[in-house]
Parts: C-alpha cells; structure tokens; sequence
C-alpha cells in the first residue's frame, strides 16, 4: 500500500492536465500526527502535497456532496460504497466523478499506538518509535476495527485503478453485535449507559458521515425540537439512536465516525447491529450496485414482518 502514492499523482497529473476533472480529491498530512486530512487539488504543481498510507481513515466521499465541479477523486473500498450510496440518493452525478480506486489494506487506529513515529513497513509490520525505544508491531493488531472485520476492501467501483485488488477476508463481522443481543434487558442498558456517558455532543460523528448529509439536522430543529441544548443523558440517547436509524440500509462502516469523536466512543455499536438486521432481514449490503435501491427504499411482498411488533 506504501507504493500507492506514486501511482496516484501520476493519474491524478494525467486527469488534470488532459482537463478530464476539475479537481483532484485526495490526502495530505495533517498537522496532528497520524491524522492525515483531506486535500483539493486544482492544479498539478500542487500534486506533490499528496499522501497515502494507513493515517487516511477519514471518508472523502463527504467531500463531493452536492458539488458541480468534475471531480477525480481517490477511493479505497468504503469510499467507493458511500460514492455509489450518494449517487443513488443523486447528491452527485456518477458522469462527475473520476473514481482513482485504491485497493485497502486497512487503517492504522491512532488510539492503539503510543508514538506520535510510525513509520509502516512493506512486511505487514509498522515501526513504532518512542524516545530512544523501538518496536516492530504486527500492522493486523493496530487496524481500526472497523478495517478488521472489512470485507469489501477492494473499491467496488472505479475508472482507475491503484496497485492490484487484494484477497478479501471471510470471517464473522457481526460477532460483537450478536455479544450484546444476548444481554439480558438490563444489561444491555448498562452496555449503552456507559458507552454513551463519556458523549459531550460535539456531533463529529455526525460531521465526519457521508450519510449525514441534511440541510438541517433533527438536532438543529427548534419546531419541533427533537433534542435539547444541554447535557442531558436522555438527549444524547435521542441523538445516537435516531441518527443511527438515519444510516440504517446506508451505512458502509467507514469508520469515521469513530475515528472523529473526541472521546473515543464506539459509536458503530449502533449501526452495526442495524447493518446486521438489513443483512439478515433482506440480504442489502449498502453501497454494492448501482443498479438496486436500498434495502428500506424499497417494498416487495414476500418482505419478511416478524419483525413488526
């Protein structure tokens, strides 16, 4: 994946000065270590602020909504999804995009690894530096684990394509959801209590979402008003369920979410289990196909209904 960035200035420098887009979408560093940011690029002399390694977990796809410019922009597996979600939902026209699709190996959670040096080696290893001591960890053990349990690492749409597909995992993604359908009532309240009491409502989540793409969000509404201002516990409640019913059949698991919250919540124990029901319920994975609405868009009779109480 080390090897990616070379072969993304090259498209990109082809598509802008053949004049095939306006703007190159991409990363470059950020000015907080491991958290690298999103980048615009109008011109090919600025190509050399581009990046790409495991720090580039935030979803760029939030970065063409709405827009009416020709876009390139550069997609690894879950971005493709929310690009395919948002052109189904026509906040952005799949003849403006020039999809630069990188094949995933996974992000690296900053959370996990106590440097501010990382240094990613080709071996699946990452050097991990701090002060005068260093550590060669195994790069598995330090993905965001969203990217651990990713199946669709591969961009499932794409007009050019970066290094070569990789092999896809099998494995059970749901396994940690299925951990806390098996609570008892009261201690799945327990489970959501203390997950959300660390929540200060910053709405990062919300912000950093591809799906989270309202004029006005519920929580800004004062007619009704859905959610209050202050810090009460009911209303951070409101917010996590209701905005995880908002990206229920649509969500991808990015992860940016999780990785844009302050306070380190894990905020896909909501949708998780909401993209479990769609699978189990009607087969829908989000963001696969161009060609067939989502999961809660649709009405077939043969739908199953035990599920309506």
């Amino acid at each position: 994946m080390l090897g990616y960035i070379d072969q993304i200035k090259t498209i990109s420098a082809k598509l802008l000065t053949q004049g095939k887009v306006d703007m190159v979408i991409g990363f470059r560093q950020g000015s907080v270590p491991m958290m690298n940011v999103p980048c615009m690029v109008k011109n090919p002399a600025d190509l050399d602020k581009l990046v790409w390694d495991g720090h580039c977990g935030i979803n760029l796809a939030n970065y063409v909504i709405d827009r009416k410019e020709k876009i390139g922009i550069v997609a690894k597996g879950c971005d493709s999804r929310n690009l395919v979600n948002l052109m189904i939902e026509n906040k952005i026209k799949r003849e403006q995009l020039v999809i630069i699709g990188v094949p995933c190996k996974g992000m690296l959670d900053y959370r996990k690894i106590e440097s501010n040096i990382v240094e990613e080696k080709e071996n699946a290893q990452v050097l991990v530096k701090s002060g005068d001591h260093e550590e060669l960890l195994e790069r598995a053990a330090l993905l965001q684990d969203n990217c651990s349990i990713c199946i669709h690492h591969n961009p499932v749409i794409y007009d050019e394509l970066v290094g070569t597909l990789v092999e896809e995992q099998e494995l059970d993604r749901y396994a940690q959801v299925k951990k806390v359908e098996a609570l008892s009532i009261a201690d799945k309240w327990d489970y959501f209590e203390t997950l959300l009491n660390p929540c200060i409502r910053c709405y990062a989540c919300r912000n950093a979402c591809p799906l989270c793409f309202c004029p006005t969000c519920f929580v800004d509404e004062d007619k009704p008003q859905w959610v209050g201002k202050g810090e009460d516990p009911t209303d951070a409640r409101t917010f996590h369920f209701l905005r995880a019913y908002h990206c229920a059949g649509r969500c991808t698991d990015c992860g940016a979410c999780v990785r844009a919250c302050p306070m380190g919540i894990d905020v896909r124990a909501f949708t998780l289990k909401l993209e479990k029901d769609c699978f189990e319920l009607w087969g829908w994975e989000s963001g696969l196909s161009l060609d067939q609405r989502p999961a809660l868009d649709v009405f077939k009779p043969d739908d199953p209904q035990d599920f309506i109480k």
